[in-house]
């Protein structure tokens, strides 16, 4: 089961922990600066932070969609619920409403669409090689 965890769950944890624990807060206020080669200071803010780490948090997730287990509908349905509750809570709870936040949710519906296109690809891949074994 613990293969089935949806990784968004980490993600919303964090920013609901922040929002929430530390009230006023900003999103956009960087954390720390990086100089570049061409004489930039890139500028980086914990969204910023948060929104990389659940990039990766999706690339992790777009490779268990391409297993073909019998978890795999019950990963595809926490992370379907995980969708729905953000989705509840960025139109309803005033502190979600922030662009990294909806950002969060637009992975997480990338995710959920993701995983299940892949899942009834795969699906359909089986049931024609079952077929052709006939």
């Amino acid at each position: 089961m613990a293969a089935s965890f949806p990784l968004f769950l980490v993600s919303f944890a964090i920013y609901n922990m922040i929002a929430f624990l530390t009230p006023g807060t900003s999103w956009e206020g960087a954390l720390f600066s990086v100089p570049m080669q061409s004489g930039a200071t890139w500028l980086v803010s914990a969204g910023d932070l948060l929104l990389a780490l659940s990039l990766l948090f999706l690339f992790f997730e777009m490779l268990k969609a391409t297993r073909s287990y019998t978890r795999t509908i019950v990963d595809h349905l926490l992370s379907t619920l995980v969708f729905i509750a953000a989705l509840v809570e960025f139109l309803l709870v005033k502190e979600a409403a922030t662009s990294v936040f909806a950002l969060l949710l637009l992975m997480s519906a990338v995710d959920v669409i993701a995983g299940w296109v892949v899942s009834m690809g795969s699906a359909r891949r089986d049931i024609q090689v079952d077929h052709l074994n006939q």
